[in-house]
């Protein structure tokens, strides 16, 4: 674990071995080649309780080259070989659920059962690609000459790098690696600066499961050198996959500089989420719904809830329902089995959320529960907040929000939501609640987004692509066949038949 010593752990493991600090290449950790080291800190405390490598591009090649030489044995495995090691790494996540889950607390400061429901969720991810790896076929086929035959293979298609944030750290490594492993990919992850460690257990699971050193190796950084890692990364000659999970400015900038030397890329961008809510909704089923959506993990997620568009019927009685149940969260820490919402992971984050309230209030937003930092938990807490009134000109109109704040806003008519709903630059999902079935399929093709919960909240699964469109990304994770394709090159064969002699 090295340096971890030098600080007090606020947690005790049931497995120690869990517990990594430094970058993994290779099935080895290892320090940066320029010795420093940042903290990693509890957001529900303030309070560092570890610290890992600060790489840089120094230490790109040497782990770079790693991941190929894995990959140029690891191609050749078979797919049931492969599925095996997925199933083995599942299996051994799941045994581990509890660590994992405590690391992740101190790490996102999201509530435990949250962090049991990640890896609930993650391990979906695992379980699928397992049975995807032995399911990848090429075709073959006769075409318009008949004395032509024609094949196509899938091969898979080198090094991947993956570029991941802090939110769902777990989830965000298993729906990507899962993917690259069942291909036949190698993988380099650079984690988020917040949540390394979370990160650092699972390669340390992906070892004990059977993959060969290098199939997964981890490189950490700090906020200062990330841009020069994630560049570096994303250059190398040997990188001929990125995965990005991010916002969409950054997630341009990795567009642009993987287009240098065209390397294949899934951008899985910042969302600007509606929720649409008619008058004929179930108000139970939808208030559950989405009141989980949008709190969850204090709202920073990329597929929550950003805009609520109530009817005019029932916004007055939505409303007041959802203040009563915004008055029954207790914030606190995220080992608190009291607490059902933690806190912001970064201090950032909570100053940009008052920034946001401000901006809504200066301009004419009513503030009726909330819009607050929560001062003496030593944390970065902030209110669960509720706002009406909200119009085009704020900043939260048109932001992605990515903390506790609702914004309510009413409507009209059919056309006036999905127009409004329609009107960002981003399309990452959507949501609507209705008993009308001709509405909802209306809604279902004309709202511009990836993905549409109908009459749900939580429309992600493994078994469904996920992915936006807009300036939301391109490119899908997990479903079936879409997201293994994201890591596969095709090939095309053609033979032509002699005739008799």
């Amino acid at each position: 674990m090295g340096s971890a010593q030098k600080y007090e752990l606020p947690f005790k493991l049931q497995n120690s071995d869990l517990l990594h600090n430094k970058s993994c290449v290779g099935g080895e950790w290892k320090d940066a080649k320029s010795g420093k080291t940042f903290e990693v800190v509890d957001p529900g405390t303030g309070k560092a309780w570890i610290e890992c490598p600060v790489s840089d591009a120094s230490d790109v090649d040497a782990a770079v080259k790693n991941s190929h030489e894995a990959f140029l044995e690891y191609k050749k495995v078979s797919p049931r070989q492969r599925a095996q090691w997925l199933y083995k790494w599942d299996q051994l996540i799941r045994e581990n659920k509890e660590d994992i889950a405590t690391i992740l607390v101190y790490e996102t400061g999201k509530p435990r059962s949250e962090a049991y429901g990640e890896i609930e969720y993650s391990t979906g991810f695992t379980w699928w690609f397992a049975g995807e790896a032995e399911r990848i076929q090429g075709t073959n086929f006769i075409p318009a000459l008949s004395n032509r035959r024609i094949f196509t293979i899938k091969q898979p298609a080198g090094v991947a790098a993956a570029l991941v944030p802090w939110n769902f750290p777990i989830a965000m490594i298993l729906r990507k690696a899962g993917a690259a492993l069942a291909a036949g990919c190698t993988m380099i992850v650079k984690p988020s600066p917040e949540t390394p460690i979370t990160v650092l257990a699972l390669a340390h699971l992906a070892l004990k499961a059977g993959f060969p050193p290098g199939a997964l190796n981890v490189l950490t950084t700090d906020l200062d050198k990330t841009p020069e890692l994630s560049e570096a990364l994303c250059r190398h000659p040997h990188i001929a996959k990125v995965t990005f999970t991010g916002s969409t400015r950054v997630g341009k900038l990795v567009a642009k500089i993987c287009a240098d030397n065209l390397k294949k890329v899934t951008l899985e961008l910042g969302g600007n989420c509606p929720v649409l809510i008619f008058d004929d909704a179930n108000i139970e089923q939808a208030m559950s719904q989405i009141f989980a959506l949008k709190y969850r993990h204090a709202g920073q997620a990329c597929i929550t809830a950003n805009r609520i568009y109530v009817q005019s019927g029932i916004f007055d009685t939505f409303l007041e329902r959802w203040n009563a149940e915004t008055d029954k969260i207790v914030v606190g820490h995220g080992s608190d089995e009291k607490t059902t919402m933690g806190p912001v992971t970064t201090p950032r984050g909570a100053q940009k959320a008052l920034e946001l309230v401000e901006d809504a209030k200066k301009k004419g937003a009513k503030i009726h529960k909330g819009g607050n930092k929560i001062d003496g938990k030593g944390g970065y807490f902030f209110e669960p907040t509720v706002i009406t009134g909200v119009t085009p000109d704020m900043d939260i109109a048109n932001e992605e929000v990515f903390s506790p704040i609702c914004t309510f806003i009413k409507f009209e008519t059919e056309e006036e939501a999905v127009q409004k709903a329609n009107d960002t630059s981003m399309g990452l999902a959507s949501y609507l609640f209705t008993k009308n079935v001709d509405r909802m399929w209306r809604l279902f093709e004309s709202l511009e987004a990836g993905m549409i919960g109908l009459n749900t909240g939580n429309s992600s699964a493994a078994e469904s692509p996920f992915g936006g469109i807009k300036q939301s990304g391109y490119g899908k994770e997990s479903g079936k066949d879409v997201a293994v394709n994201e890591y596969l090159i095709t090939k095309t064969g053609t033979f032509t038949l002699e005739e008799n002699a």
